[in-house]
């Protein structure tokens, strides 16, 4: 992917902005909660803010965990792992990404799926 998308929706700013809807979202849904208690939530954003500019081309190589490694003790559900999609989604339609790039954008992030799920 170019650096086209990380460009479009307008950089590190955008993105930031992006991840901090998105945890809005999540954190206040008692059903996804409990993977977040006694996390440090401004090392979350980081690498979170770290992902989404490297799926969406940006400047930024991600240097997380793997993705079946950072997860595996968290014993996430398929149904939580798609309700987490969709306030990405979300949060990136309100912060004004168009649509195609948040197509290409969220394709990413469901590959990521089987191995977030331990599959």
């Amino acid at each position: 992917m170019s650096q086209t998308i990380y460009r479009d929706i307008g950089g590190r700013d955008a993105v930031e902005s992006v991840v901090d809807d998105f945890y809005e979202r999540v954190l206040a849904d008692e059903r996804l909660e409990p993977y977040f208690d006694g996390m440090d939530m401004d090392e979350l954003r980081s690498h979170q803010v770290q992902f989404i500019s490297a799926v969406a081309g940006g400047p930024v190589e991600y240097s997380g965990a793997n993705m079946r490694e950072a997860h595996a003790h968290l014993g996430i559900e398929e149904d939580h792992f798609d309700l987490v999609g969709r306030y990405l989604q979300e949060a990136l339609e309100a912060n004004g990404v168009d649509e195609a790039n948040v197509e290409d954008i969220m394709a990413e992030v469901v590959a990521l799926k089987e191995p977030v799920l331990g599959r």
